[in-house]
């Protein structure tokens, strides 16, 4: 890496230290069912609209887009890091093998929130009922991590 990538880069690195991961825009990666892309927004300090771009490896080809309106409960604990439940209702869109499915999301969560990191570390699990173009009950899941930026 040559020196100016690398000043750079560390710039980014403290210039994120701190950042608090109740507020701004976070991007990351959920790895489970479905795999891929994970965005969280937060609207207030208890409040935030997450959403994923995912590919599944239960069903071939099947591609995933979901939002969720989400609710914070904070654990208050005797330790620096800070711990949180969360709940949501949302929406998905899937496509495979050409036909379009879409569905609603009851989203419940934990996240884990290192001291002075821009990260999120979440664990979710989501019941699904697609509503199109047949009824059918699924789940989605799986542990992730984002990066809040400023």
């Amino acid at each position: 890496m040559n020196k100016m990538l690398k000043c750079a880069l560390l710039l980014f690195v403290v210039a994120s230290a701190g950042v608090a991961q109740d507020r701004g825009f976070g991007l990351g990666v959920i790895l489970g069912e479905p795999t891929g892309l994970s965005a969280k927004y937060w609207t207030s300090s208890d409040n935030a609209i997450d959403a994923g771009m995912a590919w599944s490896f239960r069903k071939a080809g099947f591609f995933h887009i979901h939002a969720d309106y989400l609710w914070h409960f904070p654990l208050h604990a005797e330790t620096s890091e800070r711990f949180t439940f969360y709940t949501g209702v949302g929406g998905r869109l899937g496509a495979v093998s050409h036909e379009a499915l879409v569905g609603v999301r009851v989203v419940g969560g934990f996240a884990f929130w290192p001291k002075n990191t821009p990260l999120d570390i979440f664990v979710e699990i989501a019941p699904v009922i697609d509503l199109a173009p047949a009824t059918e009950l699924s789940a989605n899941g799986g542990i992730g991590i984002r990066f809040f930026f400023r």
